[in-house]
């Protein structure tokens, strides 16, 4: 496969995805990849063959691709408790971060760690994917979520009502349904 042109005139943006295990990282990604660089699915992504055995990101995995404003390098950051030194060695490169908080369990404990280690490497930007809304119908319920999220960036010392939060299902996306939820969040999420 033929290595992508990429306009190097561009502004490059080093970011990353973080969050809690199973919450949606490496699908995100993929998503991200199919509508803005060479798609790559999700088991690509996740190269090493224990990762694609046990469903989990374990090192961290480079995918590049840009917008109309930017480039982007992007790190997959493992989101399971053992791997957090590798989450540290991906975070520590970044301009900025994709929080990925499933929308039906809202902020678990790698979510915090995933935030308070963003703080200490230095991470300057957030912006929150709250993903898998089509798993929750109470709209009120996701209200809550987001408002939980928000006062989990604040007490970490990031402008947590400032920071844009994209709804939507990376799941959709790669599969190009639900366009409001699906390619659209996508596009909403890269433009923020």
């Amino acid at each position: 496969m033929a290595k992508a042109k990429f306009d190097r005139s561009k502004p490059h943006v080093n970011i990353g995805t973080i969050g809690h295990v199973d919450h949606g990282k490496t699908t995100l990604t993929a998503a991200i990849t199919k509508y803005f660089g060479d798609f790559r699915a999700y088991d690509q992504i996740d190269g090493a063959p224990e990762e694609k055995a046990r469903g989990i990101t374990i090192s961290t995995a480079h995918v590049e691709y840009e917008t109309e404003n930017r480039h982007y390098a992007h790190v997959d950051c493992p989101g399971h408790a053992d791997y957090v030194k590798n989450m540290i060695t991906g975070a520590a490169q970044m301009d900025g971060a994709i929080l990925v908080v499933n929308a039906a369990d809202g902020p678990m404990p790698q979510t915090r760690e995933h935030i308070l280690l963003g703080r200490q490497v230095g991470i300057p930007y957030m912006v929150v994917y709250m993903n898998k809304v089509d798993q929750v119908d109470d709209e009120e319920l996701l209200e809550l979520v987001e408002m939980e999220i928000r006062e989990l960036l604040s007490s970490y010392d990031y402008p947590g009502d400032d920071i844009p939060v994209i709804k939507g299902s990376a799941l959709a996306a790669m599969e190009g349904r639900d366009e409001a939820i699906g390619e659209n969040s996508i596009r909403e999420l890269m433009a923020a």
